[in-house]
């Protein structure tokens, strides 16, 4: 797919990942719609991306709102979901609030929702991308429920992979990133992200950036789809 003259959807585009993929998606010359709950953010990424872009807030668990907005922007030829559908538990499962648990699969659930509700109105060389993680595959202690909802995320594109087709769908895991997910600054940001990635073979977090170059080449490869792009720093491996 060459992306020059397409038109994005980007939810979860106005920071983060998504913001990242926006503006990359922008750059190669496709008109790029964002979408989030921020107020701030849906700020800051009309700045940051500008010419013309433009910031809408949604939210993807509201399928009424949703249904609206994929009727008013389409047709549209690319869909890329990086939403977390709100707060996701973490520590020991035994220990967990198991409400924690189950509100951490709002990411799977606006997952769905955009992929059901958008790929009606997607061109039929279209493509969606979504978001797991390297949880998914290689679970720490106290990422049960991040390692859950990415197996769903990668097994719910590997299923629906095939229904869709022509349509492609793929879905991008990264490993431990620097985002502003991380609500901690200075040096106790930089002591935790080290020690987190200590094990793998990259020792270093990975920037939004690189995880939008994954998004982009699962946008413009026309041979990929079902499938799981890695961008981890190597932390898959022993």
């Amino acid at each position: 797919m060459d992306i020059a003259g397409n038109k994005a959807l980007v939810f979860g585009g106005t920071s983060g990942i998504g913001l990242a993929a926006a503006n990359r998606l922008q750059d190669g010359g496709a008109t790029v719609v964002v979408f989030g709950r921020s107020d701030s953010n849906i700020a800051t990424a009309l700045t940051t991306l500008g010419n013309g872009a433009r910031a809408i807030s949604a939210d993807v668990l509201d399928r009424d709102a949703l249904t609206e907005i994929f009727e008013a922007e389409a047709p549209f030829d690319i869909l890329v979901n990086t939403a977390t559908g709100g707060d996701r538990a973490m520590g020991p499962f035994l220990e967990m609030d198991l409400d924690g648990f189950q509100g951490s699969f709002r990411k799977l659930w606006g997952y769905t929702n955009t992929v059901h509700l958008g790929t009606r109105h997607l061109s039929e060389d279209g493509c969606i991308v979504l978001v797991s993680g390297a949880p998914a595959r290689k679970a720490r202690p106290g990422n049960t429920s991040l390692s859950t909802v990415g197996n769903a995320v990668e097994g719910f594109v590997r299923a629906v992979a095939p229904e869709i087709a022509p349509r492609r769908i793929n879905v991008v895991s990264p490993g431990i990133i620097d985002t502003p997910m991380f609500p901690v600054r200075g040096e106790v940001r930089d002591e935790f992200l080290g020690k987190a990635t200590a094990g793998n073979l990259i020792k270093r977090a990975g920037t939004a950036d690189e995880v939008a170059h994954g998004i982009l080449f699962a946008i413009e490869n026309d041979f990929v789809t079902g499938t799981t792009v890695d961008v981890d720093g190597g932390m898959l491996l022993p």
